[in-house]
């Protein structure tokens, strides 16, 4: 029989990694706590018509990537491809609208979307994601911005930058879409398939293609800032006063359009890294017309999202701390077989004590039980035998230096927790 493996574009996060999730998303939560914003856990898979509605029914997620699925019931259900489209659903299902606003929200969790699998890019791929909903002030995007900055500074990342533009709104952008169709037109033979198959129906991504033709041809193209209405052309001068006046080191970048047709206005993506190797961790923007086109009232928004798994390899590729290793404080030996149950009750006491604890469970001798102890990564070893326990004591050996002392059963878990403190300095 053929072994069952994990599908292809999915992986396992196996103990010598995850304890660097659960640090980025311990660094995320206290970020949020900073800057007021309130955790949410949205469900797994929507309605379909969520995101063809939402994100748009001509982009790559939707035509190309979203895994879809019909239910008993006879539904069409898609597991979520990103959070934002969610993020607004919950805002208006719930009524947020009726609390202060904006309401300010974040999430972590998986996300789905069919591509090729990469380094750093997995069809199942996790993400965080803050948004700001209800308010259409230019210095909420600034927030936000400072929110991923903030974030990112917290996590040991170097070298931030913010690229930003503005993609404009409803009322300004068409007059752009048909100046950049007509730019665009005398090289339609030379561009990508894809981006042949944009030319209609959504030119704004060709700008953001990364294939090197492709980008020789868009070097010329028009500007979108300079066809901006006085609306969105305000909006855009009072976010980058906004960067100027928090001292955020950005950068205008005309190319920066994002993939998903909900952007209006501010678009952004935060990079990172030493010179000459610059990394997008996140990428974000303001989506004032999105509640509307998923059946909603006008609701502006703004917000970014981070793939995990991007922002542990930038991390990693600037040796950034990931914080203190999980181990355990202490590993209860026993010196024969009958004092098992003993140390079953003692191993008990000290994790009521907020002690990380273990114990063999395998039956091993005690010189092997103390080799296990070792690479375990325990400070001590707590050892129970037939003597220790007739007086009602045990044997607490430190493992980095191998000084051992004996301390009354109920005294124990309050000694090694005093040294612990100490040695942690206070």
């Amino acid at each position: 029989m053929v072994a069952i493996k994990a599908p292809r574009g999915v992986r396992d996060i196996l103990p010598d990694e995850s304890w660097k999730w659960a640090y980025v998303l311990e660094v995320a939560s206290e970020v949020a706590d900073l800057f007021g914003y309130r955790e949410v856990h949205l469900p797994i898979f929507e309605d379909t018509a969520l995101f063809a509605r939402g994100i748009g029914d001509t982009t790559d997620v939707v035509e190309k990537e979203m895994y879809t699925f019909t239910d008993r019931s006879g539904r069409s259900l898609t597991l979520r491809p990103e959070a934002t489209a969610s993020m607004v659903r919950c805002y208006l299902e719930h009524g947020m609208q009726r609390e202060k606003q904006p309401a300010k929200l974040w999430c972590s969790g998986p996300m789905f979307r069919y591509e090729r699998p990469q380094k750093g890019r997995y069809r199942q791929f996790w993400q965080l994601d803050f948004e700001a909903i209800g308010v259409q002030d230019p210095m909420v995007d600034v927030e936000i911005v400072a929110l991923s900055l903030e974030l990112f500074r917290r996590l040991g990342l170097s070298n931030l930058e913010v690229m930003v533009n503005s993609v404009g709104c409803p009322r300004c952008r068409p007059t752009y879409r048909e100046e950049l169709k007509a730019y665009l037109a005398p090289h339609l033979d030379e561009l990508c398939d894809s981006c042949r198959a944009r030319f209609d129906r959504n030119p704004l991504r060709i700008l953001d293609c990364k294939e090197e033709g492709c980008i020789e041809i868009t070097q010329g193209a028009p500007d979108v800032v300079e066809h901006l209405c006085e609306e969105c052309r305000s909006h855009f001068d009072q976010f980058l006063n906004g960067l100027e006046a928090i001292g955020a080191s950005y950068r205008l970048n005309k190319r920066l359009v994002r993939g998903l047709d909900y952007y209006t206005k501010t678009a952004f993506e935060v990079t990172s890294g030493k010179l000459g190797a610059q990394n997008a961790v996140c990428g974000g923007g303001r989506y004032d017309h999105l509640a509307e086109a998923i059946g909603g009232s006008f609701t502006p928004g703004v917000g970014f999202a981070a793939g995990i798994e991007r922002v542990i390899l930038s991390m990693e590729e600037e040796g950034a701390s990931f914080g203190e290793r999980p181990s355990i404080d202490a590993f209860v030996v026993t010196a024969e077989a009958s004092a098992r149950p003993k140390a079953v009750s003692f191993l008990h006491e000290l994790r009521r004590n907020g002690l990380r604890c273990d114990m063999d469970y395998a039956g091993k001798g005690m010189r092997s039980q103390l080799k296990a102890a070792s690479s375990s990564g325990a400070r001590f070893a707590c050892i129970l035998g037939s003597e220790e326990l007739s007086r009602g004591a045990v044997a607490v050996k430190d493992l980095s230096s191998g000084k051992q002392q004996e301390f009354p059963l109920e005294k124990a878990a309050e000694r090694i927790k005093a040294v612990l403190k100490e040695q942690a300095g206070g």
